[in-house]
């Protein structure tokens, strides 16, 4: 009939409208660089992100305001610390971010166990927020599991890897120092941030009492010390999270956005929470994706040839449980009995710090956005503990400054003229430990709790295990050892416990592998099940390591979009 034509007609006219050659979904570390390197490849690219938009510069707000510009001078309200309890957890909540992070009544999550998730629902995601602390892994963490007989072997090595490691440190732009050390590779950097006068020597006091065997060293972060294309070096400024007016680090709106919107081939729709991967029986493909739209509520499908899912590792695993279901109940990817498990993440919240005695004539310039780094020794080489795998430390030494407790002085012109001056030098370290991937550490879907739009949350099962816990003791151990070493006194030491997901470094949940039966993608990031499908975030990690592990995350990107590329001109996907 001529209805039932029409109808055709235009259904047909909204799905060619809504159809490109690659699908991204969302738009953080990961999501920014698939976008940039298919767009680059020249594949007409939908990057799907499910909070608002976010502009480069122009909704920076508070970047620019002085300390005394703020209405609750940093603080937080009352109304906030009751509406985002996650946040409040630990050192996340500040006035000038309190809305970079997402809205936790619109969008809640159920524990089974304590998990602390810090999330980000905007335009570049956590890429704004991080840290930016940027290190290579070794061959020694990819044959972890392997040699240790631990859960399954990574697919892939150290020179599958070194390539990309190359290509992402170059455009991102990675300041750090050449050192030489097996565990930590060195990069393509530019110059390294300076130590200052302390840290310099703690460094070479820890170096002869350990006979070398043990470095601190600047860190290696994502700071420009040079200018690149379109950016200006690092200011100093230390407020990198309200968003950097120059471009000084790397974050999707300085870095891969502008590239990928400079091919023309890039369409970015925010407030678009995927709901699925459509997924074909036919050609045993995916065809696409279903959105909801935050904003009206409206259902919407998208078609493409290549779906990258990088939504980060608990919500692209969310994506893969809700995804072709009536063929796999436990969602697409779910064959091996592994999609949701073996969720990692760094342990940290403990350390030591104490006072350095002198240097009083010496200071330092700005406010370094960086700190030391001291690479993992344990359970390398010679060195065997009780326990498996190891952990690194990032610190920082400075000089207190006014808002010190000054107890003898704290009234009067007195606690004036002291005030002016800086306080004695004080240096301390965090920990950071790797997670053991455990199957019985998972995620699920809560089929009883459901968010503002009526989809159901995720239930969060994982908790650290015996291994970690002798770890723990150990690094607040040798931290206080370094220091004494080094002459540091008054040295306090902590540990706070550490819930899941607090490291804001999630891993797992949709492991490479190299067998279909053990794991979710292969050595191509691909899922077994669906090959045409991508998932390159932290879902993907087999181990967790004990570096930062945002640099792998970019170049385990930029090596799959390579690969999709090229076999989609293969017809293979």
């Amino acid at each position: 009939m001529p209805g039932d034509s029409l109808d055709v007609n235009l259904n047909t006219k909204a799905k060619k409208q809504n159809t490109y050659q690659a699908i991204v979904i969302g738009s953080g570390i990961s999501g920014g660089w698939a976008a940039k390197e298919l767009c680059e490849k020249g594949l007409s690219v939908l990057m799907l992100e499910r909070g608002r938009n976010f502009e480069h510069i122009k909704d920076y707000k508070t970047a620019p305001l002085d300390p005394w510009e703020f209405k609750y001078r940093g603080k937080t309200t009352s109304e906030q610390r009751k509406n985002y309890p996650v946040i409040h957890r630990g050192w996340a909540a500040a006035e000038a971010v309190m809305d970079y992070w997402a809205n936790e009544k619109d969008c809640p999550y159920t524990e089974e166990k304590p998990f602390t998730w810090w999330r980000s629902y905007q335009m570049g995601g956590r890429s704004i927020l991080w840290g930016r602390q940027s290190y290579r892994w070794s061959n020694i963490d990819f044959e972890a599991n392997l040699k240790d007989g631990w859960a399954i072997d990574w697919p892939i090595r150290y020179n599958d890897i070194a390539h990309w490691y190359d290509y992402v440190e170059s455009f991102a732009g990675i300041s750090g120092s050449l050192e030489g050390l097996p565990q930590l590779p060195d990069g393509k950097f530019l110059p390294p941030m300076d130590l200052n006068i302390v840290e310099k020597e703690v460094a070479a006091r820890i170096k002869k009492k350990f006979n070398g065997n043990r470095h601190l060293i600047i860190g290696r972060v994502a700071n420009l010390t040079a200018p690149l294309p379109g950016r200006t070096q690092c200011q100093f400024r230390n407020r990198c999270w309200e968003g950097c007016m120059f471009g000084g680090y790397f974050s999707t709106q300085s870095s891969t956005l502008p590239a990928a919107m400079a091919t023309g081939n890039l369409t970015v729709r925010p407030f678009s929470i995927v709901t699925k991967i459509l997924y074909d029986k036919e050609t045993r493909k995916a065809k696409g994706v279903e959105i909801l739209d935050a904003a009206t509520n409206q259902t919407y499908e998208y078609y493409a040839d290549v779906v990258f899912l990088n939504a980060s590792a608990l919500n692209s695993a969310w994506v893969l449980f809700n995804s072709a279901t009536d063929i796999w109940p436990g969602g697409l990817g779910s064959s091996s009995g592994e999609l949701g498990h073996n969720v990692m993440d760094h342990h940290y919240n403990l350390g030591a710090s104490g006072t350095m005695e002198g240097y009083e004539d010496r200071y330092y310039y700005g406010r370094r956005a960086n700190g030391f780094y001291i690479p993992r020794f344990a359970n390398l080489f010679e060195d065997k503990r009780d326990y498996r795998r190891g952990f690194g430390y990032q610190g920082a030494a400075s000089r207190q400054n006014w808002s010190r407790d000054v107890a003898e002085m704290n009234i009067g012109a007195n606690f004036k003229e002291a005030i002016t001056e800086p306080g004695p030098w004080k240096i301390g370290a965090t920990g950071f430990g790797e997670t053991l991937p455990y199957h019985e550490n998972n995620i699920s879907l809560d089929p009883n709790v459901k968010d503002k739009w009526g989809l159901p949350v995720l239930r969060m099962d994982a908790e650290l295990k015996e291994n970690e816990l002798k770890m723990r003791k150990d690094i607040v151990r040798e931290i206080k050892e370094m220091l004494e070493a080094a002459g540091v006194k008054n040295i306090d030491t902590w540990d706070n416990g550490h819930a899941m997901g607090h490291g804001i470094h999630e891993m797992g949940t949709a492991r490479m592998g190299r067998d279909p039966k053990s794991s979710v993608l292969n050595g191509n990031n691909q899922v077994w099940d669906c090959l045409n499908v991508y998932v390159t975030d932290g879902a993907c990690m087999t181990s967790s390591a004990c570096q930062n592990p945002s640099l792998t995350y970019m170049a385990l990107t930029a090596r799959a979009a390579h690969h999709a590329v090229n076999e989609l001109k293969k017809g293979n996907i």
